[in-house]
């Protein structure tokens, strides 16, 4: 069944409207939100996404709407993911707590518009060559094994290339000017560093985007379905930001979760390219009739399973480590010596960043 033309259009033009008001709303009034605001925004989105999928139940069918909700859960898993980053590049920058709201909607926005441009290259390419079902099965797994090996590691910070020559080439100012990328000092047009917060935090998501978008074509093929899913995703994860505080630092477990979706996808990708396979060195350029293909009802409940293992996993883990008391709701606190030696670089980053996290209350404990 073919989704109608009117749904997506009036679908477009409705999260268009919903990201420009939610922009508005965070540039007129600069501040770091409460836990109980944050929740409020963090419900509205979760809720939308869980109303959208029952409209594309009803427009079309069971198919597109399972093939949503195993989207989106893994997309908002993969994202959740991109929170520890955020809080390293956060720090890293030393970007005012009042402006960090702002700093995320203004990098999410440059993200969904990459992602947007990189979701369109890839359905072109899966249409005219089924084969890159291999390449990506493969990738995703490769990334999952990195997601295990990398975990407690420590390396130092290293900015994409792209941030490294922006840095260079721009005048900028030593300090930040409010919200503002471009200011007028001593008669000399000067960017501020808010410009380079925002290419790195939308660049960044970029490269989680190189994990995140093969894997949910690995669960459908329907462009409309992957790109609603990644918004969805990403409208909601500015609030979670300041919303899991201190509880960012007790999903230990997180990576490791990831790393068992992206697994499963992966190998699901390579039994649906040997599935409808024509390599002429495989099989004879035959499909490979024997190999069983997974439905998408399996598929979402083995991400729903493993994210719920996960979490409670963490939280048994870590019970009786409280946020602390002097740091109050929103982001948590990272030391930018802390940030100085995680890198930024993608899911294997995030992994050592997630560790690097959990265990720096424990030295800051040991040093008081």
């Amino acid at each position: 069944m073919e989704l109608p033309v009117w749904f997506e259009v009036a679908t477009f033009v409705g999260l268009t409207v919903l990201l420009l008001a939610d922009l508005a709303i965070v540039a007129r009034r600069p501040h770091e939100p409460s836990v109980k605001e944050a929740s409020i925004w963090v419900s509205f989105y979760v809720a939308l996404a869980l109303l959208f999928g029952l409209l594309l139940l009803s427009f079309t069918n069971g198919t597109y709407a399972t093939e949503f909700y195993a989207g989106w859960l893994t997309e908002y898993s993969l994202s959740v993911d991109n929170l520890f980053v955020f809080v390293i590049i956060m720090a890293r920058f030393r970007v005012p707590r009042h402006l960090q709201q702002e700093a995320l909607m203004v990098g999410i926005i440059i993200a969904l518009v990459l992602r947007g441009i990189f979701i369109l290259l890839g359905a072109a390419v899966i249409e005219r060559f089924i084969w890159v079902f291999y390449i990506f099965g493969a990738f995703l797994v490769y990334t999952a094994i990195n997601l295990v090996r990398h975990r407690g590691e420590d390396e130092d910070y290293e900015e994409n290339a792209f941030i490294r020559r922006m840095r260079k080439v721009l005048p900028m100012t030593q300090d930040f000017q409010g919200a503002k990328i471009r200011v007028t000092e001593n008669g000399k047009k000067l960017w501020t560093p808010m410009v380079i917060v925002f290419l790195a935090l939308g660049t960044t998501d970029l490269l989680f985007a190189l994990d995140s978008i093969p894997a949910i074509f690995g669960l459908t093929r329907e462009p409309f379905i992957v790109f609603t899913a990644n918004v969805f995703a990403l409208m909601g994860l500015r609030q979670l930001y300041f919303l899991l505080g201190g509880l960012l630092k007790r999903l230990v477990y997180l990576s490791l979760g990831l790393a068992v979706i992206l697994a499963f996808i992966g190998v699901k990708l390579i039994l649906e390219a040997l599935h409808e396979n024509n390599l002429p060195f495989i099989n004879g350029g035959e499909h490979v009739e024997a190999v069983p293909t997974i439905p998408i009802w399996l598929s979402l409940s083995v991400i729903l399973g493993v994210l719920l293992v996960a979490t409670v996993a963490s939280l048994l883990k870590t019970r009786g480590q409280l946020p602390d008391e002097d740091q109050g709701p929103g982001a948590p606190d990272v030391a930018p010596e802390t940030a100085e030696s995680v890198a930024t670089g993608g899911p294997a980053a995030a992994a050592k960043a997630e560790s690097r996290l959990t265990v720096e209350p424990e030295e800051e404990t040991r040093h008081r």
